[in-house]
């Protein structure tokens, strides 16, 4: 008798353990290089929190920030190598795997956000282009937002003579190179987690983000004048990788994108209305604040959309910049 309720109690703690095993959720892993305070992981958190709603608790978002496992060319990388799930980053970043996408870091090509997320969602050729990503590796589910890019400089930067001599940080992104280029700076690669102590030790100058990023990994405090050029809108497309996608269900992957959705619109509205207070916060704290005559800068950065033609032809370069001015006419800045 003793024997069978031993072999009785065995089999229903396999059975128990068994069904735990079963039914615990699947780890997913979410880098990106925004530090804990910052709207990437905000909005990160939101997402997390949705796939695991939606999945009823199959799938656990786990995520890594500020650079934890990766910069954000490796986490790019780590999702075509198996290494992480998802990762959100600009746009340009991506275009070491597909080229055409520098073309979205032309400057100007926006005023607002409202056109911002426009393009992004209906541009008939970005659409397109995103939709060559998975062979590459990985897809966009969402466009979360980081807002325009605009300058932190140690020396003030009034206009294109004040670049001149000067070193300035730059991501692998042809556009954003040739636009730094074209407005007289010396241009240094440096992946974004580097660039605070490069600009205390001298290596460069200054760097170019948007203001929810030099808020977020505090630019400011080695370099203190902020210029509001706003000179390329610059959002984030939130990617997974394409191994992790097809591994998901019809039903799973709906909720992801649902999530990935209702994440973006929480970005979005996050960023574009946190930056009056994040210049006044930075501003407290030492930041110079100056917001430039523009006309200067975007008529030195006009030879960058001719440079674009020669490199990546005039058909793509002319569509999209047809977009842009569609868009800028169907929604003009108030």
């Amino acid at each position: 008798m003793k024997k069978l309720v031993s072999t009785l109690a065995i089999a229903v703690s396999l059975v128990a353990a068994s069904s735990l095993a079963a039914s615990a959720a699947v780890v997913l892993k979410f880098s990106h290089t925004d530090n804990p305070g910052g709207s990437r992981q905000a909005a990160a958190e939101v997402f997390a929190e949705k796939v695991a709603e939606y999945t009823e608790g199959r799938y656990e978002v786990r995520i890594f920030p500020a650079g934890q496992l990766a910069n954000d060319p490796k986490a790019i990388e780590q999702l075509q190598l198996g290494g992480v799930d998802f990762t959100v980053s600009a746009t340009g970043s991506y275009a070491t795997h597909l080229p055409s996408l520098n073309l979205t870091a032309m400057p100007f090509l926006v005023d607002t956000y409202e056109q911002g997320w426009e393009l992004y969602d209906n541009s008939a050729w970005l659409q397109g282009e995103f939709a060559k990503l998975p062979e590459k590796g990985f897809r966009v589910l969402a466009t979360w937002e980081a807002g325009f890019r605009s300058f932190t400089t140690k020396n003030a930067l009034n206009s294109p003579a004040d670049a001149v001599g000067q070193k300035m940080r730059v991501y692998p992104n042809d556009m954003i190179r040739w636009s730094m280029e074209a407005i007289g700076f010396q241009t240094v690669v440096m992946p974004i987690t580097d660039v605070y102590l490069g600009i205390q030790q001298g290596t460069v100058n200054g760097q170019e983000n948007p203001v929810d990023t030099i808020n977020s990994l505090r630019f400011y405090e080695v370099a203190p004048n902020i210029t509001l050029t706003r000179h390329v809108y610059s959002p984030l497309p939130l990617t997974v990788a394409e191994a992790t996608w097809q591994k998901f269900s019809d039903a799973d992957k709906e909720a992801v994108l649902k999530a990935a959705a209702e994440a973006a619109v929480f970005s979005r509205h996050l960023v574009k209305n946190s930056v009056d207070s994040q210049l006044e916060e930075m501003k407290a704290a030492g930041a110079i604040i100056n917001v430039p005559t523009i006309g200067p800068f975007r008529d030195a950065v006009f030879s960058v959309y001719d440079k674009a033609r020669g490199v990546y032809g005039a058909e793509q370069v002319d569509q999209i910049l047809q977009d842009a001015a569609d868009i800028r006419e169907a929604f003009p800045a108030m």
